[in-house]
Parts: C-alpha cells; structure tokens; sequence
C-alpha cells in the first residue's frame, strides 16, 4: 500500500473512532513512525486493545494488505477473507472493516485472516486471482474455495455461521471438543 493511502486509511479510522488493527504495522514506515512520537521524541505508548476484543501481535496480524500477502501462502493455515474497495474512503468499506474490527476475536477463533485490497490500479495477485470489481468481500475456505462472494458489508455474526457451517470447521469444532486440538 502506497504512504499516502496509509496515511489516509490510518487518519480516516482514527477519525471516526476505529481502532485499525494493523495500523501498528503500517507505522513500520518513518513517515508514519514520526507520526505516532511525541513532541519530546519518545515513542508513543502503545495501544492497548478495548476489554473484549484481542490486542494484535507482531508474529500474527488478523488484517494485511493484499499488496503483502500471496493466497497460495496460507492456504490450509487459514481462511481468508478479502474485502475489496476502489477506495479506502467508500463507505461500504468502512462499515465492513468496523464490523469487522467489533468482532475480531470471532474471526480469530475460526483461523480468519482478513485481507484488505483498496487499489485497484496496484493490481495485486488477489486481485487479479478473485476478478473484483469495486466494493465486495470473498470469504474463502482453508482449500482455497470461495465459500461467499458479496457486493455488501455483512455482520461477522453471518460471516461466523457460514463459516461454522463448513465441513472442516465442523470437524475443527468436535477435535477441540474432544480434546484433539491441542
């Protein structure tokens, strides 16, 4: 993702009162690292996550850009899904990433890793993979399939009974019942 539309994706949310995960990755670039000290040049403290939802790590961030990430890599790891946008400012967007954002620990219980795509002209390989055109979302499986392809936001509440729904995530469920998945 360019560092203008990261600057602007991160001041958009901030804005409104989203907290963005993976903005903390973002911040990796100076510009945007200048941008989170304090006048006396101390690093800013870092965020911590609102009671009920899960603090971002490092080692594993729940959204990544498309630009970063290849679908072939995490195919049998997790289920991606991918929300679209010609613009990190249409409204659909927005509304599907804080619906997203309210109810991050949904997703991560099902081994979801949201991948975000606002650049059309980038081209990424997702892209070009899931043939989008303007605002969608594809929830896809850990085999690869795409499960649901939509041109609105959804709730995570709908997005988590399709996904419980699938075979492999019934079978996920009755291993950690039954003390396999450890």
């Amino acid at each position: 993702m360019k560092q203008v539309e990261r600057l602007v994706l991160i001041a958009f949310f901030a804005t409104a009162g989203i907290a963005l995960p993976g903005a903390a990755a973002w911040a990796q670039d100076d510009t945007v690292a200048a941008a989170t000290t304090v006048a006396d040049e101390t690093p800013a403290p870092e965020p911590t996550a609102p009671e009920g939802e899960v603090a971002e790590t490092e080692a594993e961030p729940m959204i990544v850009d498309a630009a970063d990430i290849d679908l072939a890599e995490v195919q049998w790891i997790k289920r991606p899904l991918v929300v679209f946008a010609d613009s990190p400012a249409d409204p659909r967007f927005v509304q599907q990433m804080q619906l997203i954002n309210d109810r991050l620990q949904a997703l991560k219980d099902r081994d979801v890793l949201v991948i975000t795509d606002t650049d059309p002209g980038a081209r990424s390989s997702v892209r070009r993979e899931l043939r989008a055109r303007g605002f969608m979302f594809v929830l896809m499986a850990k085999d690869g399939s795409i499960v649901i392809r939509k041109p609105a936001p959804w709730d995570v509440r709908e997005l988590s009974r399709s996904i419980d729904k699938l075979p492999l995530r019934q079978q996920e469920i009755r291993d950690r019942r039954d003390g396999l998945g450890q």
